[in-house]
């Protein structure tokens, strides 16, 4: 029967990850409940379990009295003369140990026990998964659409189910049961009754994530992401920049032959990606961030980071974007606020001077002659501001999650 419980508690090590000395403790707690049960006293247990062999002991401890007029609990104390019966030479003040057959448990008593293990078993799953996906926060993994739950999707991670609430999902996305899909853990929040593992697929740490799977050049340091804004299900851009200065940080994360955006595109549903190069000066970070539009000037203020570009008059719809995306999420990406008017615009405003915004040095601040009140009118301004450039695009789902979450650098936040 030994042999049988040193197998039994090996099994239940490997397949629940529970460790031995847990079980063992569980058998000993198990052991005094029935102890007590079998006694119907609240007599002071013992319970010893040989960890290498299984075998274990139950055992009542008592006081050795005198005589029967200094006992003032019969549970817990015994007379010289009784106890001498059952250890000869002991004296009074010491305490012996009265071995329980547990043999002679009865059917309330064992079941008690058995009741006692597997809670702590039960008690013990819990707490590894837990830890298990604790630890994966900020991490993404794969799981398999289990259900529909209302609005909220059931993602089966393995050991535990995760759950993609609706505002996590990504707009027009359908996932079909059984399918695998890849999600970002943003927390594992404890409640009432145990836990929950909350994911997202339209936080930009996904595509991060996603990127540093693709990427050796990123998992080894060579090349970094700086910073990603996203708009899910449509588009995201990518700011990257590289440690080496031989590696091209766009040509690494794009793969021979597109190999390695295409994986990360196909995982999110073809969303659009679009990979820029960061730069330490704003003005050309910022040209970066709006391609594929052509830029003729950036005027960036770092202290009160605004940038005013101008681009040819042919480009200005696509310097924006549908909807004013593109200038949205070139904002997000740099953490500019960002106003881009063609050349015609920015030539009939008062004080304009068609050689400062050609200067070299344009990119290091204002221009004279340019005030805000001047720049920031036109038919550009209202329109941009009507497209939703100063709406946070996500609102998350849970709040406080999320803002524990990993930040996604300039992605997750707003402005203005």
């Amino acid at each position: 029967m030994n042999s049988e419980l040193l197998q039994a508690l090996d099994m239940l090590e490997k397949e629940k990850e529970i460790s031995k000395d847990i079980l063992f403790a569980a058998i000993e707690d198990s052991l005094k409940a029935a102890c007590r049960e079998h006694l119907g006293r609240n007599e002071n247990v013992v319970v010893e379990v040989d960890r290498e062999t299984g075998d274990f002991h139950c055992y009542y401890e008592k006081e050795v009295v005198e005589s029967e007029d200094d006992i003032e609990d019969d549970s817990l104390q015994i007379t010289l003369e009784d106890a001498q019966h059952i250890a000869p030479g002991v004296l009074a003040g010491n305490v012996i140990r009265i071995e329980v057959d547990s043999a002679d448990f009865g059917r309330i008593a064992a079941g008690k026990a058995k009741n006692v293990i597997l809670q702590k078993i039960r008690e013990e799953e819990k707490s590894s998964v837990y830890n298990l996906y604790k630890d994966k926060v900020g991490q993404v993994v794969t799981g398999i659409v289990q259900r529909y739950v209302g609005s909220t999707i059931n993602i089966n991670l393995g050991k535990a189910d995760a759950q993609l609430t609706e505002k996590e999902i990504v707009p027009e996305e359908n996932l079909r049961l059984t399918e695998r899909v890849k999600v970002y853990i943003l927390g594992v929040p404890e409640t009432k009754k145990g836990f929950r593992i909350l994911v997202s697929r339209t936080h930009a740490n996904l595509v991060r994530r996603l990127f540093e799977e693709e990427v050796t050049e990123i998992r080894d340091g060579i090349v970094e992401i700086v910073s990603v804004a996203r708009e899910p299900g449509s588009r995201t851009k990518m700011a990257v920049r590289s440690n080496e200065p031989d590696v091209d940080p766009v040509g690494a994360c794009v793969g021979q032959g597109g190999a390695r955006v295409d994986a990360v595109v196909a995982e999110l549903r073809n969303e659009k990606i679009d990979i820029v190069e960061w730069d330490e000066n704003p003005g050309n970070f910022i040209q970066n961030a709006l391609s594929p539009a052509k830029i003729v000037a950036v005027f960036a203020d770092p202290e009160e980071k605004t940038a005013k570009v101008v681009v040819p008059d042919y480009q200005l719809s696509l310097a924006i974007g549908k909807a004013g995306q593109n200038a949205r999420l070139a904002a997000k990406l740099t953490g500019y606020k960002i106003d881009i008017k063609s050349e015609t615009q920015a030539k009939d405003a008062p004080g304009f001077r068609y050689e400062d915004y050609l200067d070299d040095e344009y990119d290091e601040g204002y221009e004279e002659g340019y005030s805000d009140e001047e720049y920031a009118g036109g038919e550009y301004g209202e329109e941009y501001a009507d497209d939703g450039y100063e709406e946070e695009y996500v609102e998350p789902v849970e709040e406080e999650i999320r803002e524990e979450a990993p930040s996604a650098d300039t992605s997750d936040e707003i402005y203005e």
